[in-house]
Parts: structure tokens; C-alpha cells; sequence
């Protein structure tokens, strides 16, 4: 790889680890960024891992404060959203591939902001159909683009969770999904090898290091500047996008 693809993915390590403890809208701009330098589909081989890698870390701060009762309203459906992501994936072409990481991103962020100006007012419905849509749109679009985190951040901040509770359902749900693709992206989109796993292993010293920024960063965050840094990460990733 080239010097500036080397930066890229050292800059997209170290964010992935602060996102990971500290603010899951950091990592929307590492999903751009690696499409840009690696294509569509073989930047989400890099990515894969390297989220995994990420989840262990935030796992062991938040692993006692995920609501799970939540989490099994939505994981069955992920799962669905999983295989049919991984169908779709693998019939389309890099820059059809490219248009679908865009287009989830761009929704997310919609969401995103449209759950922030209703504020208070935000009431999603607490039903059986509603869970089921957001597990399978966050299925979906994990494994099409790893973008799946805005759609389960309006889910959570529907349910009015604290910053606390809102990590460790997070954390708990990216950690089984992205372990649920794992398989999905070495044996049927063959796109994560021994070439982009030594690549990944490379990058651990630098998913640690931002892991380790998040968690002092999450403590000084206070609940409304929490959502308010989110939707702008949410935004910047998206203009860069469609840049």
C-alpha cells in the first residue's frame, strides 16, 4: 500500500477505537474514507476486523450495562437484514456497491436528524413491527456498509436510555452482529483474506490508543452535547460521501 493509503487507515484505526468507548458517530467518517482508497466491498473486508477488534475493547468498559431486553426485540431481525445484505452484496457491482454505502448513509443521517429536532416529542412505537423494522435496516445496512449505527442510535434514543445504557446496548449488539458477518464476508464475499487480516493485526496498537482517548472523552460528555456530537459526525461523514 501506498504512504497517504497507510495514513488513511492508521487515522480510520484510531478512530473506529475512540467510536468503540466514546462516540459511535466518529465512525461513520472511517467508512467514506476506506471506500474511497480500498473500493466498496474490499474496504469492508479491512473494516470488519478491525470493528471486531474494536467491540473487545468497548466490551470490557460497557459489558454490564447493556439493556437486553431491547436487544432481543431487534437481534432476530439483524439477522435477517444480514442475509439479505450479504445476497445483495454479492450481485452487484463496486459502484453499485459504493451507491449503496451512500444511500445508507444519507438515510441514517435523515434519521438522525429528524429525531434530534423532535426532541422530547420523539415517540417511535413500542411494537412488535417497529423492532422489526429496525433490525432489519440495521442488518441491512451493517453489512452492506457498516453504517448500521444511526439507525440503532434513533431506536435507542427513543427509548430515552441514558449515555451509559445507550453504550453498553450498543456496544453488545455491534459485537454480535459484526461477529455474525464475519463468516458471511470470508465465504461468500471473499473479502477478507490473510493479506487484509495481517493488515488489521497492524492496526491494533492504534484501535487501542483511540479506545483509550473515547473513555476519557465519553466521561466529560454531559447528555445533550453526547446527541449533539453525533448528528454533526453523522453530517460530516455524509458530505464526505458525496465528495
Amino acid at each position: 500500500m501506498s504512504t497517504l493509503q497507510w495514513s488513511l487507515i492508521i487515522l480510520s484505526s484510531v478512530l473506529i477505537g475512540f467510536s468503540k468507548t466514546g462516540v459511535g458517530g466518529f465512525l461513520l467518517p472511517v467508512i467514506p474514507i476506506l471506500a474511497s482508497v480500498f473500493g466498496g466491498m474490499s474496504s469492508t473486508g479491512i473494516l470488519l476486523p478491525l470493528l471486531l477488534a474494536g467491540d473487545v475493547f468497548a466490551l470490557y468498559y460497557y459489558k454490564r450495562d447493556g439493556n437486553w431486553s431491547d436487544l432481543r426485540k431487534v437481534l432476530p431481525w439483524a439477522f435477517a437484514g444480514l442475509a439479505l445484505g450479504s445476497v445483495v452484496g454479492g450481485s452487484i457491482n463496486d459502484r453499485q456497491f459504493k451507491a449503496l454505502i451512500s444511500f445508507s448513509i444519507i438515510l441514517c443521517l435523515v434519521l438522525l436528524v429528524w429525531s434530534e429536532r423532535k426532541g422530547a416529542e420523539l415517540k417511535l412505537p413500542n411494537k412488535a413491527w417497529f423492532s422489526a423494522f429496525v433490525g432489519l435496516t440495521a442488518g441491512f445496512t451493517s453489512m452492506i456498509g457498516n453504517a448500521a449505527g444511526p439507525v440503532f442510535t434513533v431506536y435507542l434514543l427513543s427509548r430515552d436510555v441514558d449515555k451509559t445504557e445507550f453504550m453498553g446496548t450498543t456496544t453488545w449488539f455491534f459485537f454480535i452482529i459484526n461477529a455474525a458477518k464475519l463468516p458471511l464476508q470470508i465465504f461468500f464475499w471473499h473479502n477478507i483474506t490473510l493479506s487484509t487480516l495481517s493488515v488489521d493485526v497492524l492496526m491494533l496498537p492504534a484501535i487501542a490508543a483511540g479506545a483509550f482517548a473515547g473513555i476519557k472523552v465519553f466521561r466529560l460528555l454531559n447528555e445533550k452535547l453526547f446527541r449533539i456530537v453525533v448528528i454533526v459526525m453523522t453530517a460530516a461523514s455524509a458530505i464526505r460521501l458525496l465528495l
